[in-house]
């Protein structure tokens, strides 16, 4: 089992390949509020329903100071292929290793078809400027995500 984040801790430094192949950092949006979202596998129905969902809100996310940041264990490839399908605007990013969802406490045990597995537990970590944790939520449910994680910034 991974540690989960906690409020007020730093969150791990990660550098990521975005769905153009380009390398993404963390310490990219150091100085800016940032969503950090970890979801299981692109183009599924729950994982595409929480991004549309961010790419619906991100307007109203960005006027309020945050910006959105997609991880999962997909290959580039496949991103760049959920991103143009959906017209998703915010950089999705692959762990392909699932080393960044371990540091963050979003890998572990999950109920899939009623049966445990071991793989991406959806989660959310919301950082400050400074990149200091100031919510996680794990074990989050893809529909009302954003709506609910909106109501918790206040936004």
């Amino acid at each position: 089992m991974t540690q989960k984040l906690l409020p007020g801790t730093q969150a791990p430094h990660f550098a990521l390949l975005n769905a153009d192949g380009h390398k993404v950092s963390l310490s990219d949006y150091l100085g800016r509020n940032v969503i950090v979202y970890f979801y299981p596998k692109a183009a599924t129905p729950g994982c595409t329903t929480e991004a549309c969902d961010f790419r619906d809100n991100l307007a109203s996310l960005q006027s309020s100071g945050y910006e959105v940041l997609g991880i999962s264990p997909d290959s580039p490839k496949k991103l760049e292929a959920f991103t143009g399908e959906f017209a998703l605007t915010y950089p999705l990013l692959s762990d392909e290793d699932h080393a960044v969802a371990l540091a963050y406490g979003a890998w572990g045990e999950r109920i899939v078809d009623g049966h445990v597995v071991e793989g991406l537990v959806r989660s959310t970590v919301v950082l400050d400027a400074e990149g200091r944790v100031t919510l996680a939520r794990y074990q989050i449910q893809a529909q009302g995500h954003v709506a609910a994680l909106k109501a918790e910034l206040g936004i």
